[in-house]
């Protein structure tokens, strides 16, 4: 049966370098059983060998590379993720099976996750596993660590680019057959960023006048330690602790819009993460295996208001504290002939914690999550496999700071049929899936400034989507995927506006699940081998999303056409050349502070991107490029520019 789809140049190997190899235990969408390979649909993965060799020093920079994904940069210096149209908060991401996402608004930063001690990153869309649990209404990514093959191994990396960036990383691991380790740090620093020709800031009082982005630093460090004990063939277990410390500035608008919201002077001196986590699998007999996770998450974060781009004055620190801990035991069992069956439990619980400040207590939220899946994996002939699930969630407010608790339960079903094609791993695949996205903590209770009531009541939000799909070797030399894909929205969360003196007028804004939309779209994407010292790549994605609440209304940030190519030309066995360009068109977006009430049409962009390789050793890696070769002035949100022509040189080792 096919394998997991992979990013044009990615690897394709359980290794994806030399002396390392993928932490099995932290997947979800894998066979457990002694057939060969389920056929995965939709699964893509990018591994730790292109990732490097891209200068994808973040996760936002790898997943851009895969058909499907777009990414937004929104008023907050946040990287957000859309894949086929749906945010962050509907696709969770998970680090070795383990949820990362921040409790209390659902959204992660995917410019803040270095990917320095990643093996690899994979992307599953409509058809996720039900085995990763709730939420992942538009799918759901996993960031897999490494796991050392050598009684010992490592590598280092060192680089520097425009902006005054700086990085530095260190991976050390060591198998001693029934037992490893596996250690990382990793430093990732800027000043700033270069901006583009033609820039210019439109505001009254502009606060970019120069040739570099101001107020655009970033740091952000990062330790990883795994240890693992492994007595037998079959059964493994490993303790994980990961801690990241980061700080970040927020470049100032520098749009049309005049409205003094547009304008914000902030600062995170602080956004620090510690995860503590146990994973095991134990075989149970022939036809019995057990796998357990255990995790504590703390996210601790700080902002700092200040009254003008002076920066010499601020608000009291405003600072917050999520707090998440939970566990999932999943039972698979292969005594029916033809048959895999996972049954599955997950319980987690969420706390927010806004500081106390000025006149206002503390405030804390609890919530507590629970979930039941069972899935079946079933032959049904040499050629036909079918996979079905059902589980159930349900979501309680425990605490809530003033406002009524309330409570909230889903339901989601999914099925995939492929049928293999050819013994190599062709194949064709249909998917329909039914996913729900529980409201985070902001949806139902926050009070957005004095400016909204609660709705401790809110549903799930609902998606029933199909995709039909293809993988596998079109001609001589070629790798290629093709899907089309057609999703349904109900009870999507919008603000409505209500009649109430609550917040100091006539109306109030509350949350509601009134939302209707639909999502379609095609993916393709090939991986060509030209000849012995030439390849080319390329994927496109099409995406066409309507409001059906309201069609008026348009849906923002997310381009109606993306396209990201590459050819590589390798003219000795000591270098590698590549040429990349990026694409889209089609992107709308809201006016910076305007809500949904004013879009404005991007215009469409094309960056190229030169790449070499040059390895003077077969330990010694020496990478330099160029991004965003013409220097084009292009951004992905109104008034928020994306970096102009930057240089790099990194240089790693491999021992």
């Amino acid at each position: 049966m096919a394998v997991a789809q992979t990013v044009p140049g990615a690897d394709t190997g359980a290794e994806t370098k030399a002396g390392q190899q993928v932490f099995t235990l932290g997947t979800v969408e894998v066979s457990g059983s002694r057939q060969a390979d389920t056929g995965l649909g939709d699964v893509q993965r990018i591994g730790s060998a292109e990732m490097e060799q891209a200068n994808a020093d973040t996760v936002a920079d790898a997943v851009r590379l895969l058909p499907g994904v777009s990414l937004t940069r929104n008023n907050r210096n946040e990287e957000m993720l859309s894949l086929r149209g749906f945010d962050s908060r509907q696709v969770p991401v998970y680090v070795d099976g383990i949820p990362l996402y921040v409790p209390y608004d659902g959204y992660v930063d995917f410019g803040r996750f270095t990917t320095f001690d990643l093996s690899e990153i994979t992307v599953a869309k409509s058809g996720a596993s039900l085995l990763y649990g709730p939420n992942t209404l538009g799918g759901a990514v996993n960031l897999v660590t490494r796991k050392p093959v050598k009684a010992f191994e490592g590598d280092a990396r060192l680089g520097m680019g425009t902006g005054q960036s700086r990085k530095a990383a260190v991976n050390l691991g060591g198998n001693q057959g029934t037992w490893y380790y596996q250690v990382g740090a990793s430093y990732l620093d800027a000043e700033t960023f270069a901006l583009p020709k033609g820039f210019k800031d439109y505001k009254k009082v502009p606060t970019d006048t120069g040739d570099y982005r101001e107020n655009a630093y970033r740091t952000d460090k990062r330790l990883s330690f795994k240890l693992g004990f492994t007595p037998n063939a079959t059964d493994e277990y490993a303790l994980g602790y990961v801690r990241q410390e980061g700080e970040k500035g927020n470049p100032v608008y520098t749009g049309t819009s005049t409205q003094k919201s547009a304008v914000r002077n902030w600062r995170w001196p602080y956004w620090d993460k510690d995860s503590i986590y146990f994973l095991s699998t134990t075989r149970l007999g022939s036809d019995n295996v057990v796998k357990t996770r255990l995790y504590h998450d703390t996210y601790e974060n700080g902002l700092d208001i200040y009254k003008d781009a002076s920066y010499t004055q601020h608000d009291p620190t405003s600072s917050y504290k999520d707090v998440s801990k939970g566990a999932s035991v999943e039972w698979a069992n292969y005594s029916l002939k033809n048959h895999e069956l996972r049954f599955a439990a997950h319980y987690k619980q969420d706390e927010h914690t806004d500081a106390a400040s000025g006149k206002d207590p503390q405030k804390h939220y609890r919530d507590v999550t629970t979930s039941l899946v069972a899935e079946d994996t079933i032959t049904l002939g040499e050629r036909w496999r079918l996979n079905v699930g059902v589980s159930h969630d349900k979501r309680d407010a425990k605490e809530v700071y003033l406002w009524p608790t309330g409570s909230t339960s889903a339901t989601n079903a999914l099925a995939k049929l492929s049928y293999a094609l050819t013994p190599q791993g062709d194949e064709v695949y249909v998917i329909a899936s039914h996913k729900t996205r529980f409201p985070t903590i902001k949806d139902r209770y926050s009070a957005r400034m004095g400016t909204a009531l609660a709705n401790p009541d809110l549903k799930a939000e609902a998606a029933n989507h199909l995709e039909l799909g293809w993988n596998g070797t079109p001609w001589q030399g070629g790798k290629g995927q093709a899907a089309v894909f057609y999703s349904r929205v109900r009870d999507q969360i919008q603000t409505m506006v209500v009649d109430s003196t609550a917040c100091g007028g006539t109306t109030c804004n509350q949350a509601q699940n009134v939302g209707r939309t639909r999502n379609l779209g095609l993916e393709l994407s090939l991986v060509q081998k030209l000849s012995a010292a030439w390849s080319a790549h390329a994927s496109y994605t099409y995406l066409d999303r309507t409001n059906l609440s309201d069609r008026s209304i348009t849906l923002t940030d997310t381009p109606r056409q993306r396209v990201y190519a590459g050819l590589q030309w390798n003219p000795t066995a000591q270098w590698q050349l590549r040429a990349e360009v990026e694409a889209e068109q089609g992107r709308q977006v809201p006016l910076s502070a305007s809500g949904q009430s004013q879009v404005y049409q991007m215009a469409g962009y094309g960056v190229a991107h030169l790449r070499a390789r040059y390895l003077p050793r077969p330990d010694t890696t020496v990478d330099f490029g160029v991004a965003n070769l013409g220097d084009k002035w292009y951004q992905l949100s109104d008034g928020l520019p994306m970096p102009g022509r930057s240089l790099y040189v990194n240089v790693g080792y491999r021992f």
